[in-house]
């Protein structure tokens, strides 16, 4: 090939518009959680039937429809299982696990998501939608608290549920949680699948959570037996990660009770009671989170005042404030952090 037809054909390459060389990405090239505006979803699929599979392995075929931003639909078959005994006993709907095989979510919005999960309200009540956003807000709470924290993406979510020869349409919020082992992917590291004492996990993030279950007001978990809580272990320690907050003060969900173990122990007798479940930790390392946390107090704030729009009742949102603003009154008054905080720190 002579020098003026390869000069030729490398200006022409230089001449063509940006779109020639973008026509190949497709919608795999952006994650699921990396835009955080609503997600339209629809899906159908039985609430008895979910509810009556209790084998962790058994899943029900579905199918779920994402609405793109020109306001088209992408079908993909997933299949279903329910999640948590509780709500499995106690709620209309069940917190779903969505498993998706590789050849249905590729070149997806869900490329690359094998598994994940779904929090929906827990009953058909007025203030179902609004638990739901309680808890989201957590989650968004501890992404900038840790850097380890499950990444989310609240939904509208249009469910269709077959009754018999008829159907019930329910327009309810919901929101994805990602599976801990993308996570684990992340920050090359693995979930840890047996019992670690906290006091053996890493201290800092240890205490940033400690804090954080204490700001949002939950007592239902355990990061010893990793009851609401994920273990991951990277370079060498072992993070823990929270998940699972609708039995928390800061949602207050019509169902939640404090702990027969805890009532009967303590004086608490509601979840919006905060008590104080860490560990004795350095004093250094824990007055350095409680100024982190003070620290970041405008943003967390920020991030509340920013889904207001999204509340069906403002007294809701109005009292989740209150709750929130209440933990940033104990951190920021020396006498109340001794007495709620470190006369509560255990050995």
């Amino acid at each position: 090939m002579n020098k003026q037809i390869i000069c030729f054909l490398l200006i022409s390459l230089i001449s063509l518009p940006c779109t020639f060389f973008a026509q190949n990405v497709t919608e795999s090239d952006s994650d699921l959680f990396d835009e955080q505006h609503l997600l339209s979803l629809k899906f159908k699929y039985s609430n008895k039937e979910l509810k009556k599979e209790t084998n962790d392995s058994t899943y029900i075929a579905s199918e779920l429809s994402y609405q793109n931003d020109d306001g088209s639909w992408t079908p993909l078959n997933i299949d279903l299982r329910a999640r948590g005994n509780f709500r499995r006993n106690n709620c209309y709907f069940v917190p779903i696990k969505i498993s998706i095989k590789k050849k249905d979510y590729k070149n997806t919005l869900f490329d690359g998501h094998k598994k994940l999960k779904m929090v929906v309200p827990c009953l058909l009540q007025k203030d179902g939608n609004d638990n739901v956003l309680k808890e989201y807000l957590a989650y968004k709470f501890y992404e900038i608290i840790s850097p380890y924290h499950f990444n989310t993406r609240l939904v509208n979510l249009e469910l269709t549920e077959p009754r018999g020869r008829n159907e019930k349409l329910h327009n309810v919020k919901a929101f994805l949680v990602e599976d801990d082992k993308k996570i684990a992917k992340q920050f090359d590291g693995k979930v840890v699948e047996r019992s670690i004492h906290p006091m053996a996990q890493e201290e800092l993030n240890s205490i940033r959570c400690e804090f954080f279950q204490f700001m949002i007001g939950n007592t239902d978990f355990s990061n010893l037996e990793q009851h609401n809580a994920t273990l991951l272990y990277v370079d060498k320690d072992i993070f823990p990660i929270p998940y699972d907050f609708d039995m928390s003060g800061l949602v207050n969900a019509s169902y939640s009770t404090v702990s027969e173990t805890l009532s009967s122990q303590t004086r608490m007798t509601s979840v919006t009671q905060r008590m104080y479940r860490g560990f004795k930790r350095s004093p250094e390392l824990i007055e350095q989170v409680r100024q982190e946390y003070i620290g970041k107090r405008t943003e967390i704030l920020q991030i509340k005042d920013n889904l207001k729009p999204q509340f069906d009742n403002e007294s809701e949102f109005e009292i989740a404030k209150n709750f929130i603003q209440g933990f940033f009154n104990i951190l920021m008054n020396d006498s109340e952090f001794k007495s709620e905080i470190l006369d509560h720190l255990r050995g």
